[in-house]
């Protein structure tokens, strides 16, 4: 059976179908029979999850801090006053065990979730993980996670949350299918900053999918073949040598100087989501990392990440790096985003809700613990830091007033911190790219985050799939804005680049030069193919067609130009 999809990171893959569904517990009201049954059945039910959790330390001793987490689990299923709670829920009222279960860990968790201190609070998220591992063990079902898989496998799945790519088996994942997402997704930013093949989109996908069966991912044609025929293996067989061939021929270009045709050089960054991301050439084939999206330190786990840990992870960078700019983001937890280790309110639209720096300031010890960490870590390399979802000038400001404070707080204790740290912004909010004159005077660079400036500006939900056909990547006020940002930018005489996923769009590169950006940030996987783009581009070439997409009437047309000029110069 053939469906189709969003081929959102090229590619092509043939492997057994790994269908991930994640537990999510559906509990009752219910009353037992027999409390001495419930209660054996809970007490075995309690010796199997510690069992699958010493299985889990065993796996993760070279992590401690992974480790850390499942040694904080196995402290919540032995502490005496909850399984003392849930024994007299089973006599005394005679509750079945799973909704005793439920009802003793609800009422634990949301009494940690009303306390004040934050470092206690986490403790609500190390809760739920432990229920839900309990009661996914009394209905009898096997665990299911993305962090061990096993073997070389195509993921097909309804959603991948951030969370789950957090944990992912990297080097076992053929390629990724979902029923939902589009080109923006976080499921598509990972998979092509993994250079994994990946359709999103594809209706119906879980209904027919069999667990094992053979599936061919064609990601360049946007289709997936459940139970595919030996014949069909073998066809898609010669025609992922055919595409491994052209990248190989691609890949030539990596470590190929970024320059134009007539010269021009225009500088190419990396978004990473990990500290251990693989740098391209080591590093050597990049000037910067663009994006560095430190809220993947946050996702798949239950506590969060201390001062030490951030530093760590911002050093190894920095360090990995050898001198060239480092553009840490803070924290972007919000939107399509979430974190076990960081519960927050259900919002009726996240993506107009309290996210990113909204959220750091509402919650000012977070976002000082990630400053502390990004600060210290500054002298080991050549740090910029970004501050995402920026309004106004008032957002600016107010974060300017918490970094120096900061700083002061680490030169008080006698931590040094590196001198002349750039600081700048993501303009991904329209009123800021109006501001764009004034926030140049301000700050240090900016960086178009395309990817929300897109959904903003078009108010369309890019995850959205009944309003997909509204969020245009091309359309031609986007480029409008981006120039008019560029524009303030370069009379104040700051660098402006881009790290949303237009950076590292075949299709959109000569359009951003023309507009004027000369710092492009991409996932791995783009950098070389940008490369042989820019060798067969010249400026006047980039201008003629930045205007003319900008006087298109709509997306559609701005497209037919991009398509027409990369046809001809091909």
């Amino acid at each position: 059976m053939m469906l189709s999809g969003n081929p959102v990171s090229e590619g092509i893959a043939i492997g057994p179908l790994y269908l991930y569904r994640p537990f999510h517990p559906h509990v009752q009201e219910a009353f037992c029979a027999s409390a001495e049954a419930e209660l054996e059945r809970f007490l075995r039910v309690k010796t199997q999850a510690l069992d699958e959790i010493h299985l889990l330390l065993e796996r993760m001793a070279e992590d401690a801090e992974k480790a850390k987490i499942f040694a904080s689990h196995e402290d919540v299923l032995n502490d005496p006053a909850m399984e003392a709670e849930i024994a007299s829920a089973i006599r005394e009222k005679r509750w079945c065990g799973d909704w005793a279960l439920w009802s003793v860990f609800e009422a634990f968790i949301r009494m940690l979730e009303q306390v004040s201190d934050p470092l206690i609070r986490e403790r609500a998220a190390d809760l739920k993980d432990v229920r839900n591992r309990l009661l996914r063990l009394w209905l009898g079902e096997a665990e299911q996670n993305l962090s061990a898989l096993p073997g070389p496998v195509v993921i097909a799945c309804h959603d991948l949350l951030p969370s789950d790519t957090a944990t992912l088996d990297r080097e076992n994942v053929l390629a990724i299918v979902t029923e939902t997402g589009g080109t923006t997704s976080h499921s598509a930013i990972i998979a092509r900053s993994y250079a994994l093949p990946a359709v999103l989109g594809v209706s119906g996908l879980l209904r027919y999918a069999e667990p094992g069966a053979q599936a061919v991912v064609d990601a360049v044609a946007g289709t997936i073949i459940l139970g595919a025929t030996q014949q069909e293996q073998a066809e898609y067989g010669e025609k992922l040598r055919r595409f491994t061939a052209e990248a190989e021929r691609t890949k030539a270009f990596l470590n190929a100087e970024p320059r134009m045709a007539d010269g021009t050089y225009i500088e190419l960054g990396l978004n990473i989501a990990s500290p251990d991301a693989p740098l391209p050439g080591g590093g050597a084939s990049i000037d910067y990392v663009g994006l560095f999206r430190t809220e993947f330190l946050y996702m798949g786990r239950s506590t969060l990440p201390g001062e030490e840990e951030q530093f760590e992870a911002y050093r190894r960078v920095l360090t990995a790096m050898k001198g060239k700019p480092v553009t840490l983001r803070t924290l972007d937890i919000g939107g399509d985003k979430s974190s076990e280790c960081l519960p927050l309110p259900k919002e009726e639209n996240p993506f107009l809700g309290n996210r990113a720096l909204r959220l750091c300031f509402s919650m000012p010890e977070l976002f000082r613990v990630q400053l502390r960490a990004a600060l210290r870590a500054s002298i080991y390399g050549n740090l910029w830091l970004m501050l995402p979802m920026v309004g106004g000038m008032d957002d600016i400001l107010k974060a300017k007033d918490i970094i120096a404070s900061v700083r002061a707080e680490l030169a008080a204790e006698g931590k040094p911190v590196a001198d002349g740290m750039k600081t700048g912004i993501m303009i991904e909010i329209p009123s800021i790219a109006l501001m764009a004159d004034k926030a140049a005077r301000e700050v240090d660079f900016a960086s178009i985050g395309s990817n929300d400036l897109c959904q903003y500006l078009t108010a369309t939900d890019r995850g959205n799939p009944l309003v997909s056909a509204y969020y245009q990547s091309y359309h031609p006020a986007l480029f409008r804005i981006i120039a008019m940002a560029a524009e303030a930018f370069h009379r104040e005489g700051k660098p402006i680049g881009i790290c949303g996923e237009l950076g590292g769009d075949a299709l959109a590169v000569p359009v951003l030069i023309g507009l004027g950006l000369r710092k492009l940030s991409m996932g791995a996987a783009s950098v070389a193919k940008v490369k042989q783009i820019l060798g067969r581009l010249t400026l006047a070439h980039a201008q003629a067609l930045s205007a003319a997409v900008c006087e298109s009437p709509d997306a559609q047309e701005a497209e037919a130009l991009m398509r027409a000029w990369s046809d001809r110069f091909r």
